[in-house]
Parts: structure tokens; sequence; C-alpha cells
């Protein structure tokens, strides 16, 4: 007989079935999890450096170099053009004022200078002849001048005489007009004597004195010259150190050519170099720092080249307070130049993080360190250790600081110990 076989309900069709259907769902779930949410990476904590955002002192600063100067320095040029002969001091030595450097030959200008001292010679022999002949011319005219008053006095007597006679009707009107004449023509005469011995006086002194600026002149003239050839020996113009002394035996200098320098040993400056970007923010005052031997020491802005050269403009610092012993001309220095006055900021340490975000946000870190996540910050000015933070984080906030390369467009990191 028969017997109906009764069909079981969980048979191997339809549990593939369903099994099927609930795959095709967690696979639709899964996608819609990971694609919707937002993306995530796992990163190991020992590969990352975590900072604390915190509360300080904030003052902006850049680092710069400078070069140990003299604070003077003095350029030796050639006053005059010739050939070394004779070098009295080396490279580096340490110089009183006035002492020999090195001495050049000219010939032209030995040649000039004696035809100047001949030149001389005969101004003042011309001078000495000049001078007598006027003495004679003088002496010539005083005489004459003796002569018409001996004349003068004689006509004079003799007329008064034959006045009074004439008045007496003693001599003749002839002889009495001819006394007359005689008086009137030596006294014309005596007046004429007067004048030209005046005259003679005037051209003596007029030609005394052209005489003796004609002397003068070629003295002077004659000063210069030997100053041209004291010239070719070079001296120290004040007390200091030489150095970059140019210059070696037999060699020719032109006139005007940069034979070395003397540098003032009163003291020392820093020539800075500076980026054009901040032209506009550096100017006399400004201060830096420095360390030497462990010692912090300061720098004042003195004086700013506005020139750019290769994008670049130089400052020159002097020290305030104490100088740092052992310092040398030519050393480098580091020096860490304030932008800013000091003040209290909310202080980001620098980190690698900047490169990939521009500044604009930063991977925060949860409360349990478990989770950073993407937040938007601004920052404002910077120093070689710290951005100022102007929104976007609050202090005891912990943030990643080191390179986001390797994230892409990661929204948040999974930390894992």
């Amino acid at each position: 007989m028969d017997r109906v076989i009764e069909k079981k309900f969980w048979n191997k069709k339809r549990i593939l079935t369903i099994a099927g259907i609930v795959g095709i769902v967690g696979l639709a779930g899964a996608s819609y999890f990971f694609t919707s949410g937002k993306s995530r990476l796992r990163v190991e904590t020992d590969r990352l450096a975590v900072s604390e955002v915190k509360k300080g002192v904030f003052q902006e600063n850049i680092p710069v170099n400078g070069i140990v100067l003299p604070l003077t320095t003095i350029y030796l040029d050639a006053q005059e053009g010739g050939r070394v002969e004779e070098k009295f001091v080396d490279d580096g030595a340490v110089m009183k004022k006035g002492d020999p450097i090195l001495r050049l030959s000219n010939t032209d200008l030995i040649m000039t200078l004696m035809s100047q001292q001949n030149t001389v010679y005969n101004t003042l022999t011309q001078m000495q002849i000049n001078r007598n002949a006027a003495q004679q011319n003088t002496v010539s005219k005083l005489t004459q001048m003796a002569d018409v008053e001996s004349l003068f006095k004689e006509a004079e007597r003799i007329y008064l005489l034959n006045k009074k006679l004439y008045d007496q009707k003693v001599i003749g009107l002839q002889e009495f007009k001819k006394s007359e004449n005689d008086y009137n023509y030596y006294k014309e005469k005596q007046k004429l004597a007067k004048t030209i011995l005046q005259q003679d006086s005037i051209s003596t002194k007029t030609q005394m004195i052209q005489d003796k600026q004609s002397y003068e002149g070629s003295q002077n003239a004659l000063g210069i010259m030997q100053k041209k050839v004291g010239d070719l020996i070079v001296r120290a113009p004040v007390d200091g150190q030489l150095t970059s002394l140019d210059a070696e035996i037999g060699e020719n200098k032109n006139k005007g050519g940069r034979l070395g320098q003397l540098d003032v040993l009163s003291g020392f400056k820093v020539r800075v170099d500076v980026d054009q970007h901040y032209l506009s923010r550096i100017f006399n005052g400004l201060k830096g720092t420095f360390s030497f031997a462990d010692t912090s020491y300061e720098l004042e802005i003195q004086k700013v080249y506005t020139q750019v050269t290769n994008g670049r403009f130089q400052v020159d610092m002097v020290f305030k307070g104490k100088v740092p012993k052992g310092i040398r001309r030519g050393q480098t220095l580091q020096i860490l130049l304030a932008l800013s006055d000091a003040r209290q900021a909310l202080l980001l340490p620098k980190g690698g993080f900047y490169q990939q975000t521009g500044g604009n946000w930063i991977f925060k870190v949860n409360e349990n360190g478990s989770l950073a996540y993407k937040v938007d910050i601004t920052l404002g000015n910077v120093n070689t250790d710290y951005y100022e933070v102007l929104s976007g984080l609050q202090p005891g906030d912990k943030v990643i600081t080191s390179s986001y390369e390797n994230y892409g467009t990661m929204q948040e990191l999974v930390l894992k110990k």
C-alpha cells in the first residue's frame, strides 16, 4: 500500500536560497556602511608625534645667519699708482696709525716732483731779482726827489728874496720874473716827483704781492707733489688690524686700486642676510639673540640695507650689553631675529603636518586616545618652535603633528597601540 511522504520545510534548496539572500543583504549593508560613512585608517601610535596645545608666551621670530665683522673698516686704496717695491708687514699684522705697510715706486711722479722743485727755485730767484730791481728803482726815485726838493727850496728862497727886493725897487722886473718862474717850475716838479714816488711805491707793493702769490702757488704745487710722492709709502690711517692685503713685490697697482683694509679693533658688528619677504617688517631697533659657548647674547639692528640681491637684503646688528669673549672676525652666528614683542597666545608645536594641510586643518585625538579626527583650524604667526593658534583648538587638546603624507583623504585615524 502506497503511503504519503511528508515534504520537509527546510530542505536543501530553501536553505541555500535563504543563505544567498542573507549574503546579498549583508554585502549591500557592508557596502553602504563603508561608502556612506567616514573613511578610516588604522595607524600605530609609535609612528606618530602627538603634541599638546597649550597657553604660553609667544614671540614671532625667524632664524637668520650673520657674519662677525669689525665695527669699523677702513679700506686702503692706492692714492698713486706704481710698482710694489717693498712690503713692510704681512696680512693680519696689528698696526699703529702712521705705520708703513708697503712702498710703491713711480718714476713719472718723481720726475714731476723734480720739475716742480725747479719751478719753485726759479720763482724764488725771479722774486729776489724783482725785489732788488724795485729797491734800486725806489732809491733812484728817492734820490731824484731829494734833488728836486733841494732845487725847489733854493728856488723858493731866491723867489721870496727877489720879491722883497722888487717891492723895494732894488731889482728889475725881468730878474724878479725869472726867479718866480724858477720857483713855479720846481714847485710843479716837486709835485710830479711826489706823484712818481707814490706810484712807484704802489707798483712795488703790487709786484711784491704778485711775486709772493706766484711763489706761494709754486710752493703749494710742490707740497702737493711731495705729498703724492709721500703717498707712494702706504701707511696705516688708524690703529687696527691689517686684513685682505692684496699686493706682491713687483706687481703694478693702478691709482685708486684696492690694496687691503684695516679693521678697527674697538668692537664688532654682525652682518645678517634676511629674505626679502621680511623687508617691510625689518627696521632699526629690532632685537635678536644667539648662543655662544652655552651663553645667550643679544643683538640689535643698527642699519638696514634695503638693496635686494638674489632675493635677500642685509642688516647690521650691534651687541647689546656684553660681547662674547673669543669672538673673531668672519665667524658665522645663528641668530633668532624677533619680529614682534612677546605676548600670551595659544601654542601649537611645529611639525610635518603643515606640508599637507597648509595649516588649515589637523587630526585631533579624542579623550581616550583611540581615534583622531579631522578638525578645521586657523593659524597666525609662527616662530622656530610654535604656530600661533587663532581658532579651532583649545588648551589641553592633543593633536597629531607628524607628517600626513601617507594618510591621503582619510577623515579619521584609528590609533592602534
